[in-house]
């Protein structure tokens, strides 16, 4: 059925969960599973014309979120591990989660995502926007949602 799902990951709680559960449904399956994490790209211009913040100080900033994404990574690595099933990892950064989560999909040839829902409220879904909507909407391969 499937042959490689991506299973993205932003460290919460939820998101744990669902690592365990797409690790098991690729095992089921007897699928590769793809970790994936996306660094949110700085945009100095944020900061005023570019003047308040150091060209360094933005570079650190991505180091220390990649670093961040590879702990999150490796969990994905362990229980992956753990099943006997295949695994590789990828970090990327993008300006929005969902953009990096369908990039990643292209670049790693996925045919499936496995994503937690964050179980936002509607009123702040409505406000800020749902990844896993966006992903819903925009996907090209199934999306399986845990909630």
């Amino acid at each position: 059925m499937f042959k490689n799902i991506l299973i993205p990951t932003d460290g919460s709680v939820r998101s744990r969960k669902a690592i365990k559960a797409g690790v098991k449904l690729a095992q089921s399956l007897g699928a590769k599973v793809t970790g994936y994490h996306g660094v949110q790209a700085l945009r100095p211009d944020l900061f005023g014309d570019g003047d308040l913040i150091k060209k360094s100080t933005v570079e650190l900033l991505d180091e220390q979120a990649k670093a961040v994404g590879e702990r999150y990574l490796g969990e994905i690595a362990k229980a992956a591990t753990a099943a006997g099933v295949a695994y590789s990892g990828l970090i990327t950064k993008s300006p929005t989660a969902y953009e990096g989560i369908l990039e990643a999909v292209k670049k790693k040839r996925c045919d499936a995502i496995f994503l937690a829902s964050r179980g936002r409220g509607e009123f702040k879904a409505l406000l800020l926007g749902s990844v896993t909507q966006k992903v819903l909407s925009h996907a090209k391969v199934p999306v399986i949602v845990y909630r």
